[in-house]
Formats: C-alpha cells, sequence, structure tokens
C-alpha cells in the first residue's frame, strides 16, 4: 500500500473515532461527581380513607418544572425522582381540583446532597397529614439485607410483623408510624404480619430478600378485611435505584442513552471489522 493509499484509508477512520469519541461523550452519564449535587425524592398516599388526591411537586428556586400526579389512590408508592438538591414544596388537592383551589395538605422538603426521601400523606382523613421520611438506602454490611415496616392500616392499629416460624422484625407497630431498619438474613422467606388490635387478620406474604439490597414493607388494608403487605426495593448493591429525573415523572426515566450507546458500539465495530480486512488484503499482495 502506498503512503497516499494509507493516508487515504486512515484519515477516514481517524476522523469516524473523532465522531465516535464525540456521541460517546455527549450521550454517557455524567461523571459520578454530579451525583454529588442530587438527592432522592418519591411520593406516597397512605391513608385508608382518604379519596385519590392530586399531588403537586414543585421546586421553590424554579430550579426543576412543576410535576402533578393526578388522581394518587391509597397505596400509591411512586418510584425514586432525581432532584437537585434544594427545597421543595408538596401540595395535595382532591382529584379533579382546579390548581387555584387551596390545597388540602403542603409541606416542604429539603434535598440533601446523595440523601432520599419519602413524602407521604398519612392517617386518618380526619387528622391528615404529609409526613417526610428519611430513607437509609446505605447497603447493608455483606452477607444481609435491609428492612422497615411503614404501618398504613387502620383496621390494625397495632402489628407486629415476623418471618413465619422464626425471628420477629418489629413489635407494636402503631398505624401512621415507620420503623428504623433492622438487617436480616437474605433468602426466601415468609412474612407475617399479625394484628394486635383491631378485627383484621394476619397475613402472609412470601417473598425473597436478596443480599445487600435495602427494602421497605408496605402494610395496606386490603379488601375482606384482610391486611395486605407489599416488599418495595428502595435500593441494591449499586446503591439507589430512582427511576429518572424529575423532569420524566415518577416512574419515568431517560431512554435515549443507551440505544445511542449500542450504536455506536456497533460503528467501532464496522470499522475494525473494515481495518481487519484490509489489513489482511494488504498481507495477500
Amino acid at each position: 500500500m502506498s503512503v497516499i493509499d494509507r493516508r487515504r484509508f486512515f484519515v477516514p477512520i481517524g476522523g469516524a473515532f473523532a465522531a465516535l469519541a464525540t456521541v460517546l461523550v455527549a450521550v454517557l452519564p455524567a461523571v459520578p461527581a454530579a451525583a454529588a449535587s442530587v438527592g432522592y425524592v418519591r411520593l406516597a398516599h397512605l391513608s385508608p380513607d382518604t379519596p385519590n388526591v392530586d399531588v403537586y411537586f414543585s421546586s421553590q428556586s424554579g430550579a426543576v418544572p412543576e410535576k402533578v400526579f393526578p388522581g394518587v389512590g391509597y397505596g400509591v408508592l411512586s418510584d425514586y425522582m432525581t432532584v437537585p438538591v434544594g427545597t421543595y414544596a408538596v401540595a395535595m388537592r382532591e382529584a379533579g381540583a382546579a390548581k387555584s383551589t387551596p390545597a388540602v395538605l403542603t409541606t416542604q422538603v429539603s434535598v440533601t446532597a446523595g440523601k432520599a426521601y419519602t413524602v407521604a400523606g398519612v392517617g386518618r382523613h380526619a387528622d391528615l397529614g404529609l409526613r417526610v421520611l428519611t430513607d437509609d438506602l446505605t447497603v447493608p454490611p455483606s452477607g444481609k439485607a435491609k428492612v422497615r415496616v411503614v404501618q398504613a392500616s387502620v383496621r390494625a392499629p397495632v402489628l407486629s410483623v415476623a418471618v413465619a416460624n422464626g425471628r420477629t422484625i418489629a413489635e407494636a407497630v402503631a398505624f401512621a408510624t415507620t420503623t428504623g431498619y433492622q438487617e436480616v438474613n437474605p433468602g426466601r422467606w415468609t412474612v407475617r404480619v399479625q394484628p394486635t388490635s383491631g378485627d383484621a387478620a394476619s397475613s402472609d406474604l412470601p417473598c425473597t430478600l436478596g443480599a445487600g439490597n435495602v427494602y421497605t414493607l408496605l402494610v395496606l388494608d386490603g379488601s375482606n378485611g384482610k391486611l395486605t403487605a407489599e416488599l418495595r426495593q428502595d435500593a441494591g448493591r449499586q446503591g439507589p435505584v430512582p427511576a429518572g429525573g424529575v423532569e420524566t415523572g415518577a416512574g419515568g426515566g431517560g431512554g435515549t442513552t443507551m440505544p445511542l450507546v449500542a450504536a455506536g458500539l456497533g460503528l467501532l465495530g464496522l470499522m475494525m471489522l473494515a481495518f481487519g480486512v484490509r489489513s489482511r488484503l494488504r498481507a495477500a499482495r
């Protein structure tokens, strides 16, 4: 291959690599240092006798657009939203009410870098309140899982939670309260929620707890007088599991990064293949 031929071959390759680098830098996640400027917030409706509500989430600084979550019903616990550090307002209005209608409840949550919060409507409708729970997403030691209980059942004003035929996780958990986190052995469990007052029937929840994960056990009023227990994973071995930025809404997420990266890697593969073919042809001469 002459000097001119080599230039004709390598110059396009060099340009393609430069273009690929530009694409990958544009679409890959921000450097880890950026995580130091964000926190995580999720929203919950945990009042058994309160009708559906519209939840408004807004930044006091105006750094992010206001989000409205319409028709949120009892038992709903959103995914985490990733939000910049700052102070946010949470307001609840009756479902379908105009924004100009005075809010039924309002509160503020101050988001600290790397921290996570659950803002929940709790209690009976007559004395409904918004409570900000600080979530500990620190992963447990090796070989352990971590779990807490959020008690949102009015039919069982006080209850206990235990592994069926095993250790007790929490005792005397009152309605509208949250326990601290407990480290437990991972594996397949049957969690038994047993009322110690009230007329609700006990409930068993078969579940699997993964090592290194953090969970919330949500206890709700179910149908037919029974309790309902739901296990939600709050964090895993890699840390928090938010679903996306606040601009996507609870449960949303950016979905464009990975396809673009895959396309870039595919382009890289084609260039490497072309280079290999050209090299073999040159060697055969």
